[in-house]
């Protein structure tokens, strides 16, 4: 995209570059560590299914009687490969032997370390060529029934009730939506295991279970045959479970994961040290599969001033951007995201929110950035609601925006109805049709007020970060620098399920994701 904004090339390189340090900086930390969702998330991947007699996750049963062992910082594939080993049974086998309270994965005899290798890492591949025969499936498929021009539609269904949502997206899908989010229910990411089933009960949102993804899955699916356009489905790979709902999204075809370094350090008290270990191999899986992560950066501006805050967002995104990298994301499947969140009174505002957006698309070309909408200011005069979210489509297909998530003119009122999805639609699809390329048609005033307010977006960013770089992410954490929030590095939710490596930590699934480039 040419150059709207005549900004300082120079600076976004020094913007960067300080981020890529910080990054680097996390990631000793990071390849020390492991944590109780990864080792879950390679029972997962090794196999394991299911639940105990007491309805406890079976990936759960086995890493807990390992942790509590104190021997989980040898990985729990090295104990999966060794009772398999010494009794020929499967990884599903052993999971249901310990569930049962016949087995103790401490107790079994050491066996040759060749042979424990072999058995797992030949599963490991074997998950890893599904993943990749999912992936070309969802390759497929898009060809066939191919997808509409972006900016794509994302709206999002949240009764609690699978069932229920699969009746929502479909309608939705008809109306002419082409991504579909299924909320999660309220307080899942606090949750340190992932339940098991179809689910009919959450509240604000419905459970994220493998079951209610395939659920879903099939019926968008089907509903995209009937309308021949591919239709996307977004989870949240987020919380204490995050890179186990990663590999479960990986599994059954999930196209979009919300998937961010700090929102969960910073809106659910999860503990840093745990977040940025867990993001990296939920990354990895996600980088795998072909599966488009959602960072989350507008919520910053729910809980700070999206005028005084804005450069905030830009530095998150750099360091979002950063960390991605380091588990072999392409830029092509990170959604960075931004929202239209400023003051609808405030003077100009428009013209503050086009400089955010279309500062983003220059400085991220190839990103599918996530466009929020207005939240923060909807009132209930679902009229100005509307028009507020009128504007919100205007500067995204001005600046090029990649992913779209609808406002509703109920925003401040209740769920959203099917029939509010469809007027957000029509709002969206009116203006994206009938203002397709205005952005082609437009430049910005040499030192007008749209390039002036991203020149300095963008050099508070670099400060911001460049002071970062020197303190480190975790301190500017702990001062409250993003969504003006403060956080200790040891507290939060999480922190005992973080454990230091041993020299003989063995996990297969990082060299396959990170070093099995066919696929990227």
């Amino acid at each position: 995209m040419e150059g709207k904004l005549n900004l300082d090339r120079n600076m976004i390189d020094r913007a960067r570059c300080a981020a890529r340090h910080i990054a680097e900086e996390l990631q000793g930390h990071i390849n020390a560590h492991t944590t109780t969702a990864i080792e879950r998330t390679v029972a997962r991947l090794l196999g394991i299914d299911g639940v105990d007699p007491s309805d406890v996750p079976l990936p759960n049963v086995v890493v807990d009687q390992v942790f509590k062992g104190g021997e989980l910082a040898r990985g729990i594939a090295y104990w999966i490969g060794n009772a398999m080993v010494y009794y020929n049974y499967s990884p599903q086998e052993i999971a249901e032997e310990v569930g049962r309270g016949n087995l103790n994965l401490l107790e079994v005899p050491a066996q040759d370390p060749e042979a424990i290798k072999g058995a797992i890492d030949n599963l490991a591949v074997k998950m890893a060529d599904y993943i990749k025969e999912r992936r070309a499936e969802r390759e497929r498929l898009m060809r066939e029934l191919g997808l509409n021009i972006n900016p794509f539609l994302y709206v999002i269904v949240a009764t609690g009730n699978i069932y229920e949502d699969v009746i929502q997206a479909k309608a939705a899908a008809k109306q002419g939506a082409d991504i579909i989010a299924v909320i999660r229910t309220t307080g899942q990411s606090l949750l340190d295991y992932v339940p098991y089933g179809p689910t009919t009960e959450g509240f604000g949102g419905t459970y994220a279970t493998q079951e209610n993804f395939r659920i879903m899955r099939k019926a968008l699916d089907e509903v995209g045959r009937e309308i021949g356009r591919y239709i996307q489905l977004v989870n949240y790979c987020s919380g204490l479970c995050m890179p186990e709902i990663a590999a479960m999204g990986a599994m059954e075809r999930l196209d979009m994961m919300l998937n961010d370094a700090m929102y969960g350090i910073l809106f659910r008290d999860i503990n840093m040290e745990r977040t940025f270990v867990d993001q990296h191999f939920s990354r990895m899986i996600n980088a795998y599969a072909g599966i488009v992560i959602n960072t989350g950066e507008d919520n910053y501006l729910t809980t700070a001033d999206a005028y005084e805050e804005a450069h905030t967002v830009l530095a998150s995104q750099l360091i979002n951007e950063q960390l991605a990298l380091k588990s072999g994301l392409p830029e092509e499947q990170m959604g960075l995201g931004h929202a239209f969140e400023m003051n609808p009174d405030m003077e100009d505002g428009f013209l503050y929110e086009l400089a955010q957006a279309q500062m983003a698309r220059e400085i991220f070309p190839r990103a599918p950035l996530k466009y929020m909408p207005p939240t923060k200011y909807m009132s209930g005069n679902i009229f100005k609601g509307h028009l507020m979210d009128a504007m919100f489509n205007l500067v995204s297909v001005m600046t090029g925006q990649g992913i779209q998530l609808l406002g509703m003119l109920t925003e401040a009122i209740h769920t959203p109805f099917m029939h509010d999805r469809f007027l957000s639609i029509q709002n969206a699809k009116y203006i994206f049709n009938n203002a397709r390329h205005l952005g082609d048609e437009i430049t910005f005033k040499k030192g007008g007020v749209i390039q002036k307010r991203a020149q300095t977006v963008l050099a508070e960013a670099c400060k911001m970060l460049e002071e970062i770089k020197e303190i480190g992410l975790v301190a500017a954490i702990e001062r409250g620098m993003f969504a003006d929030i403060k956080r200790s590095r040891n507290g939060g939710k999480g922190r005992n399920g973080v454990i230091r490596k041993d020299e003989n930590y063995y996990n297969p699934f990082y060299e396959i994701f990170m070093n099995r480039g066919e696929v990227r």
